[in-house]
């Protein structure tokens, strides 16, 4: 079949390269000059696995309405005149229980663990260079309360397969000598050995030349205007340069799906939230970090791209806004420099804001709504890289009308 594909962030480019693979013809449509330059751009760069904690937790209520009056929360509600903002928030509070806390929590650690098992497959067939550190992720605390808390809370991802271990500030420090002058700071860690970081906008852009040279469309600068749809299908694509006509079409838009989806009749629970990072090269200093880490007290995330680090944190509640100024950076980067007081030239850290497509429920939305040749791939939140793969996989076979290699139960509506 002919299909085109809606969006050219890493959702889209890797069902792209999926569906490619399946024999398809495929086309990307992307509003941006070139693929993977909003919200695969900025990102922690993290395939997760172990951070598969939904954000629609039981504590989640207190951290937004305590945003209100204090700034330095890690959750951040912005009071707004947009009505989907609190349409949402409500579906948001009422995915806020122990129990579907839990549930979604169970749900997104199946979908990433496949995730990036897909991944693996992909970089075993295919030579792509994207700063890969297969190392793990350490996920560290700076109380001993709150290292034992952190422990039993990951049992559940343990009890679904995760594998971890349990560090004490040694060991978080022989994990990663660069924490040295932090170690009376932090109380342990732990670590998940499975889990690791890339860049993901260097592994897109790389993956989609690969497309490109097997025959694949992708038209960048090309911002789609309309849908047309007929006899419960859909025809054509209206764009800024022209019409696209497949025998199936894939949401893939991010943040910016709802907006098209609401053109014909299609109502996805779906709401920016806003993200900070800032990507700092190494330069000449001694230190830089060795291993990707997480300062759970602060959720500050540090991952190492090469000769550059990313550094991300903050949920800003905010709508379609990606205005930014120096204050918003202010207290990720000044945890980082404690951190890392060696690790980078701080003096260059490039500002970056940009938006998480995220459902009440953190889960993706997949399959079809209505239109018959119309597929959903969207919605992966704040771990959209280490969704990516399994979600691209999983969409390529519901177009070949396949069963998908793991349970779609609870993932699809």
């Amino acid at each position: 079949m002919r299909v085109i594909v809606l969006g050219g962030g890493v959702v889209g480019v890797t069902t792209a390269y999926q569906l490619q693979k399946d024999g398809h013809e495929v086309v990307i449509l992307e509003r941006r000059a070139e693929v993977a330059a909003e919200t695969s751009w900025g990102n922690a760069g993290m395939i997760a696995p172990g951070h598969s904690f939904v954000w629609s937790s039981p504590k989640a209520p207190m951290i937004l309405l305590k945003s209100l009056v204090l700034k330095d929360q890690a959750l951040r509600f912005k009071l707004s005149a947009d009505p989907r903002l609190y349409s949402w928030s409500w579906l948001f509070l009422m995915e806020c229980t122990a129990e579907k806390a839990r549930r979604n929590t169970l749900l997104k650690h199946r979908l990433a663990a496949y995730s990036q098992s897909i991944l693996h497959d992909v970089i075993a067939d295919e030579r792509i260079d994207y700063d890969r550190n297969d190392r793990g992720i350490v996920y560290f605390h700076r109380s001993q309360q709150a290292l034992d808390q952190g422990v039993e809370h990951m049992k559940l991802l343990e009890s679904d397969g995760q594998e971890i271990r349990v560090l004490d500030r040694d060991g978080v420090v022989a994990l990663d000598p660069s924490l040295a002058p932090a170690k009376e700071k932090i109380a342990g860690g732990i670590h998940c050995p499975t889990d690791e970081t890339g860049d993901p906008a260097k592994f897109t852009r790389a993956l989609a030349a690969k497309i490109v040279e097997r025959g694949g469309e992708i038209r960048a600068g090309t911002t789609i205007t309309g849908i047309e749809t007929s006899g419960g299908k859909v025809t054509e694509v209206r764009t800024d340069k022209g019409s696209f006509k497949g025998d199936a079409y894939v949401l893939a838009l991010g943040s910016c799906s709802p907006l098209i989806a609401k053109t014909i009749g299609i109502s996805l629970p779906i709401y920016p939230i806003k993200g900070y990072s800032l990507t700092i090269p190494v330069g000449n200093r001694p230190h830089p970090p060795t291993i990707a880490s997480v300062d759970e007290h602060n959720l500050v995330a540090i991952s190492r791209f090469g000769d550059r680090i990313r550094v991300t944190a903050t949920a800003e509640f905010a709508g379609y806004d990606t205005s930014h100024k120096p204050a918003d950076f202010a207290f990720m980067k000044g945890v980082t420099q404690e951190l890392y007081p060696e690790g980078a030239d701080y003096d260059r850290a490039e500002m970056w804001a940009g938006l998480r497509p995220m459902t009440p429920n953190n889960l993706p939305e997949f399959g079809r709504r209505r239109l018959g040749n119309l597929y959903l791939n969207t919605g992966h939140g704040h771990i959209g890289w280490t969704m990516s793969h399994g979600s691209a996989r999983i969409t390529a076979d519901l177009i070949a009308g396949r069963k998908p290699a793991i349970s779609m139960d609870g993932l699809l509506n």
